[in-house]
């Protein structure tokens, strides 16, 4: 039903992809440039937004090319490099957001020793690792992907490459392929959820021992944006890939697919901005300071009577539906 709106799905679709690109870029770039922000949870949150980044773009311009013509096709080849860059991305948000649970737990649970648990190098094991494993673990999904026959329908009933529906479309034995993403879901997703959660009962655990109303508050805010993030994101996941699909329609499982791949990306840097005091004032002093120039620079120009003196100046496809 979605085709007869397609006009207002694209502006809707591509505004939130632009609202996402540049929220998350803006994120990387203040955490990058502001010293204020030189802290473990500011760096991993930089390197959350560059994996938002990515699995959006791969995602959304083919998106929304589809949605205009109603239809699209890619090679084969392109759509398992689709389906691996979705799986990469995907994980490194999961592996990402797990880290950033261990660095919230440090920060609660023992604060004393939080910069020395904490450091430079700590940190930098835990991104690359992250980003070696999210990127690693997939390929042999690809690999098994790139084996299949696909001698049926070429056509998808979904906006993007992703696995049951390239499975779907198989006249292959998928047993083994099934067999070996249920093992690395376990990797990439279970794990690192179960992680979180335990980190999290720690905690809250920590948190309910504090003696004072306004101590409880405090430390709860430090962790709030985290945990916005990660009920976002993991209930979208859970929905999305736990619960069979039998019991949803199509239409339920590309909309549920819609917010995982526009909406969270879009949302993530919200959530942080809105939640996070340093980050609030480091935008508000980019603000003023952006404010600050332009007039600086409209009082520079030097007027002669009326006259204002300024500055110079492949060979088988896959199609969706």
């Amino acid at each position: 039903m979605l085709h007869h709106f397609k006009i207002l799905l694209f502006a809707i679709i591509f505004t939130l992809y632009m609202l996402t690109l540049v929220g998350n870029l803006l994120m990387i770039t203040m955490v990058l440039a502001s010293p204020h922000l030189e802290s473990p949870m500011y760096f991993f949150l930089s390197n959350l937004s560059a994996s938002d980044i990515m699995l959006t773009t791969n995602i959304v311009p083919f998106m929304l090319y589809a949605t205009l013509n109603e239809t699209g096709t890619i090679s084969l080849p392109g759509c398992i490099l689709q389906f691996y860059i979705y799986a990469g991305s995907g994980s490194s948000e999961c592996l990402l957001l797990t880290v950033m649970s261990y660095d919230r737990y440090v920060a609660v649970c023992k604060p004393l020793h939080y910069h020395y648990i904490m450091d430079l190098r700590l940190q930098l094991q835990l991104v690359i690792c992250s980003w070696f494993f999210s990127w690693t673990i997939p390929i042999i999904s690809v690999a098994m992907l790139s084996q299949l026959d696909f001698c049926d329908s070429n056509i998808i009933d979904h906006f993007f490459c992703d696995f049951a529906p390239l499975l779907h479309i198989s006249c292959s034995d998928i047993t083994y392929v099934e067999l070996e993403a249920l093992l690395a879901s376990l990797l990439l997703f279970i794990f690192p959820f179960s992680f979180i959660t335990v980190t999290y009962i720690y905690i809250f655990h920590t948190i309910l021992k504090i003696p004072s109303t306004s101590g409880k508050q405090k430390t709860f805010l430090t962790c709030s944006s985290h945990l916005t993030v990660v009920c976002t994101f993991y209930g979208t996941m859970i929905t999305l890939y736990m619960v069979p699909s039998t019991v949803r329609s199509p239409e339920v499982t590309k909309s549920l697919s819609l917010l995982y791949a526009v909406v969270t990306p879009f949302l993530n840097p919200i959530i942080y901005s809105l939640r996070n005091t340093e980050i609030r004032s480091t935008l508000k002093k980019w603000i003023q300071r952006s404010k600050h120039k332009g007039t600086t620079m409209r009082c520079g120009h030097e007027t002669i009577g009326d006259t204002a003196v300024l500055p110079s100046r492949t060979t088988r496809s896959v199609r969706f539906r």
